[in-house]
């Protein structure tokens, strides 16, 4: 049917269009954002449009990290043990003020903002955000996957407070 047919391409294009039409999202949903994302997840807002509908529930099989929530400290530790075990390439959306700078949660026990812990790709004001805002974080993670080479480790220099 095709007959001699060639299609030439970079493997970088091949890799980056898979990705981006198949984010895998794992949520650490701690507070009232992770009720805006499951309504993101539903039928009206519908995020299975930009591929990011298989939600996995271990962080091995995802590939999107999506901070919903106040972070304690106390979670801090978990939050990063969550982020080791997803394999690279991982990309990491802080959804809400409080994942992004601790909220109004401005005391001991509150994480101010998950950055101190592991590398943000976007940020997603709002307290909480409208699904719409967690859409657009999709859309501009699936534009960076465009912009970065597929075979190179993301934030190779992050330090965070709990790494040694």
């Amino acid at each position: 049917m095709l007959g001699d047919t060639v299609i030439t391409t970079r493997i970088d294009a091949v890799i980056d269009w898979g990705r981006q039409s198949s984010l895998w999202p794992f949520v650490f949903g701690t507070a009232c954002c992770a009720i805006e994302f499951m309504a993101t997840a539903a039928s009206r807002y519908d995020i299975a449009r930009f591929g990011a509908e298989v939600l996995r529930f271990s962080p091995r099989h995802a590939d999107l990290l999506v901070v919903a929530g106040t972070v304690s400290m106390k979670q801090a530790p978990i939050l990063k043990q969550i982020y080791d075990q997803m394999p690279e390439p991982r990309w990491v959306i802080a959804m809400g003020a409080c994942a992004s700078s601790g909220g109004f949660y401005d005391n001991y026990t509150t994480l101010q903002g998950i950055d101190a812990i592991v590398p943000v790709d976007v940020y997603i004001a709002g307290c909480p955000p409208r699904p719409e805002a967690l859409l657009d974080a999709v859309v501009e993670i699936q534009k960076m996957l465009w912009k970065e080479p597929a075979l190179e480790p993301r934030h190779p220099d992050f330090k965070g407070v709990l790494d040694d």
